[in-house]
């Protein structure tokens, strides 16, 4: 079960998303090659070097961890609201005026002055994507935090353990539970240096190699051995996704599994960000563990048969209809 640190009655916001946005640019190239291992899953995309490539298309969406979270639980019915810092830059602005028309609270987000916003490249070959990303330095400083029943801490620059400890500091007074889905510089960072935030979360949600990045020398455990693992470091409740082998989820009592949601794959930027802001979502919501897998699994499905990460986020009867249609259950396992 989920417990929250202070009992409110009228929390102001459902969901609080934590985390930089970008804006994305979705580069279709055809003209490259792969060169993958014998395990067909470390691969490198190869472009002919020095020369120029053609490109077959280009499509510029708002993205980033947190802002697809708030984003998504705001069509979803939730009362969303996002921090991060952008530039005054007219990225910044057009990421300021997206989240806006999707109703998604501005209380936290903050334009800081002669800087730059957050970007991104994505070379599309296939269904998969190579993505480089910029990240403007930032030095972070969390505002007070309104209550909330869940706040969403996902991926920050360099300087994330700032708002890690800010945030500790107001965890109680907002009495919101914890989900925490690291970023590259998180997972990067040394156990200990996470130990507090991962003490105090009520949901960790990571992809496989992420769970492999925290623990370190686990490539040869079982879901259950990873899961199992994870939760000593102090989350409730663990929930390892895989793409195409489904999500697992572990609440220190029953495992569960769920396979992924039929989809035609079209591009999969945002599938884990679509999953976790469903499974979140269903447990706002009071539903049971099962439930919001397939919540989860729903909502991922759909946005990869889109390009981008927000396109295909749905609405909660949307989300309803594609669970009985898709005949996503989970099970006890």
């Amino acid at each position: 079960s989920i417990t929250m640190a202070t009992k409110i009655n009228r929390p102001v916001h459902d969901i609080i998303s934590i985390g930089d946005a970008t804006l994305d640019h979705f580069v279709q190239i055809n003209t490259a090659s792969l060169l993958c291992n014998i395990n067909e899953r470390d691969c490198w995309l190869c472009l002919k070097y020095s020369e120029k490539v053609p490109i077959d298309g280009l499509i510029s969406t708002i993205g980033g961890n947190a802002c697809n979270n708030a984003v998504g639980s705001a069509r979803l019915g939730l009362k969303a609201a996002f921090f991060s810092i952008i530039g005054d830059d007219d990225v910044g602005q057009k990421i300021l005026k997206f989240v806006k028309q999707e109703k998604v609270s501005l209380k936290y987000l903050m334009v800081k002055k002669n800087t730059a916003s957050n970007l991104s490249i994505a070379l599309r070959y296939k269904t998969e994507r190579t993505i480089l990303v910029y990240h403007e330095p930032r030095r972070y400083t969390l505002p007070t935090l309104s209550s909330s029943k869940w706040i969403y801490l996902t991926s920050l620059g360099k300087e994330f353990g700032t708002v890690h400890d800010q945030l500790i500091k107001q965890l109680d007074s907002t009495g919101a539970s914890l989900a925490f889905n690291p970023g590259t510089h998180q997972l990067l960072a040394s156990v200990k240096k996470l130990a507090p935030i991962l003490k105090r979360s009520n949901v960790l949600i990571v992809n496989k190699e992420e769970a492999q990045m925290l623990l370190g020398d686990h490539q040869k455990d079982t879901y259950a051995q990873l899961m199992e693992n994870l939760r000593v470091l102090g989350p409730e409740i663990v929930v390892v996704t895989d793409g195409e082998h489904g999500a697992y989820a572990f609440d220190g009592k029953k495992r569960y599994h769920i396979k992924p949601a039929p989809a035609k794959v079209l591009e999969r930027t945002g599938a884990g960000d679509a999953f976790s802001t469903g499974f979140l979502a269903a447990l706002s919501r009071e539903k049971t563990i099962a439930d919001a897998l397939a919540w989860g699994a729903a909502n991922s499905a759909s946005v990869i048969e889109h390009v981008g990460p927000q396109a295909g986020l749905l609405s909660t009867p949307k989300l309803l209809a594609r669970i009985r249609k898709g005949k996503c259950r989970a099970t006890e396992i």
